[in-house]
């Protein structure tokens, strides 16, 4: 059982998810309007769903005051798919985005996946020359300074540098790290990757290569 917030301007759909996550024992919270939410209680969810075009404050700048203050999962749903929307919400912090209309059993395959990989339990650390991941506070360093990764990054970083030098495909990172399987969209992959390229490249080079038709190492 885990306490979720949504976020959606659309009454039926709340409605739908709701209904839908109860069926998992989860504890909603649904709110039309991010105006209705307060941030000083935001430590009480497990995850959090928002969608993107809202008519007050939309899911993208919702997630951007909220984000350095809420450590749970983040999940966008939204009618966008253009890359530039897609690759804009995972850089400013969300962990995941469904595209309307989606079934509603792939959200609730998608939120079981994230609340899983939030209890398994991580004591121990990866050390790569510079590179470090700290396992357990989830934080990776680069010569003793932290890179600021979002926690999808993180955990792909973790996935991949736990298995250095094996070559694997987005879909196969996709269902890893986010323990999901089948028609689950796996084309966020590449872009955290281009994210966490670019954080990395304020330190040093990134230990993520791509092997061209087949898809990323860690070196």
């Amino acid at each position: 059982m885990a306490k979720i917030l949504v976020i959606d301007d659309e009454a039926g759909i709340l409605e739908l998810i709701k209904n839908g996550l109860q069926k998992d024992n989860h504890v909603i919270s649904a709110y039309t309007s991010a105006t209705q939410v307060s941030v000083n209680n935001l430590s009480y969810y497990d995850l959090i769903i928002l969608d993107v075009m809202m008519p007050d404050i939309d899911g993208f700048s919702f997630c951007k005051k909220i984000r350095a203050t809420v450590d749970c999962p983040i999940l966008f749903l939204t009618a966008k798919t253009l890359e530039s929307d897609v690759l804009y919400g995972l850089g400013i912090g969300a962990d995941d985005y469904l595209t309307k209309p989606f079934r509603i059993a792939e959200l609730r395959g998608r939120v079981n996946a994230h609340l899983r990989r939030e209890k398994r339990e991580k004591n121990h650390s990866l050390n790569f020359g510079d590179v470090t991941l700290n396992l357990s506070a989830k934080e990776i360093l680069i010569k003793g300074k932290s890179v600021p990764l979002t926690r999808s990054e993180f955990m792909i970083c973790e996935f991949l540098a736990k298995n250095k030098g094996q070559v694997f495909s987005k879909e196969q990172i996709y269902e890893a790290v986010f323990s999901l399987n089948g028609e689950s969209d796996n084309s966020t992959i590449p872009t955290h990757i281009m994210n966490i390229r670019n954080k990395f490249s304020d330190f040093i080079e990134s230990p993520i290569l791509t092997v061209w038709g087949i898809g990323y190492k860690w070196k």
